[in-house]
């Protein structure tokens, strides 16, 4: 009978243990890329106060761009700092230390976004990470993508992996080109400007054919059921993906575009990613509060990469003339 007794109260020791170890692991995992998400958010917003308040209508959100890139990147630098093991298998295995490599990127992610967001180095943040994302295209994405061709969320992975690396070096060649390197700076924001172009494209091209799923990226997460407009947002998502990516593509009216994408993603992940990241934070499961987050930041990403684009292109139309003219003093006036 003692004997019994001991065994049940060892076995609820276990549980007990295993009960709190799970939720230990729950708090470094949620709560470092909250914490690293909200205090990068602080840091960039700091940053861009002095942009923020000389912008005028959507050129408040374009002043945005760092922000909405570098936050993103200190929640994924946190996530791999604090689930380095889970994270560990992605690494090819034909490289050798797996796990160096998993913290070797979320430090790298860490400090690239504390140097976007202060807007300190960016030529060189910006580059690296760019770098960093095209080899992680050609040594996972692509041959995962040939290996399963039919499967059209390879190639979209592939195309936002492509994306956020081509939004780096436009924030490189930015500056670049604002510290007088205007020919090497143009080349990169040149590249992402193409690879921009053509993800809007194909992602216009799917919110048409699958509107089933989230706006934005379009992931395999379907559209939560008690989100009214689902096809509504859908289509209306695609159609500026469609028109806007054509522009940037052809490099028409390239700031417009990519201001008015770029506001309508930053839109989407308020009004959209938002409550559906609060639902996954109220989940019991880490794993769904994780996604939640990564959904959120993913698109995030997204919107920092277009944004960045668009505070790169020059401002030709006149009432941009304006504002620069009014910006020298009270006395100056446009005609």
């Amino acid at each position: 009978m003692c004997q019994k007794e001991h065994a049940t109260l060892r076995l609820g020791i276990h549980i007990h243990t295993t009960i709190l170890r799970a939720f230990f692991d729950f708090s470094r995992t949620v709560a470092s890329m909250g914490s690293a998400g909200i205090l990068l958010f602080l840091v960039a917003l700091w940053a861009a106060k002095t942009d923020i308040a000389r912008a005028r209508g959507l050129d408040k959100i374009v002043a945005l761009s760092n922000l909405c890139f570098a936050a993103p990147l200190a929640v994924f630098g946190a996530l791999h700092l604090a689930a380095a093991e889970s994270l560990m298998p992605m690494v090819p295995s034909y490289m050798p230390w797996r796990l160096f490599w998993a913290y070797f990127f979320g430090v790298a992610l860490l400090a690239a976004s504390l140097s976007i967001a202060t807007k300190i180095q960016v030529r060189w943040s910006g580059l690296l990470f760019g770098v960093a994302m095209f080899c992680f295209v050609a040594m996972l994405d692509i041959p995962g993508s040939l290996a399963t061709p039919k499967d059209r969320f390879g190639w979209t992975l592939t195309l936002r992996e492509m994306l956020f690396g081509g939004g780096g070096w436009i924030l490189a060649g930015n500056a670049l080109r604002e510290q007088g390197h205007g020919q090497d700076g143009s080349r990169l924001i040149t590249v992402g400007r193409v690879i921009i172009g053509i993800a809007a494209i194909f992602y216009g091209v799917e919110h048409f054919l699958h509107p089933a799923n989230v706006p934005g990226v379009p992931l395999e997460k379907l559209m939560p059921a008690w989100i009214p407009g689902h096809l509504l947002i859908s289509y209306l998502t695609g159609a500026i993906l469609l028109v806007s990516g054509v522009c940037i593509l052809l490099n028409q009216k390239t700031r417009i575009a990519a201001t008015y994408l770029g506001s309508w993603i930053v839109l989407l992940v308020v009004v959209i990613y938002g409550p559906i990241l609060i639902a996954a934070l109220a989940d019991p499961s880490t794993g769904v509060k994780v996604e939640g987050i990564n959904y959120f930041f993913d698109t995030l990403l997204f919107a920092g990469a277009i944004l960045a684009l668009a505070s790169a292109t020059p401002r030709t139309d006149k009432s941009a003339a304006c504002q620069a003219v009014t910006e020298l003093g009270p006395r100056r006036r446009c005609s």
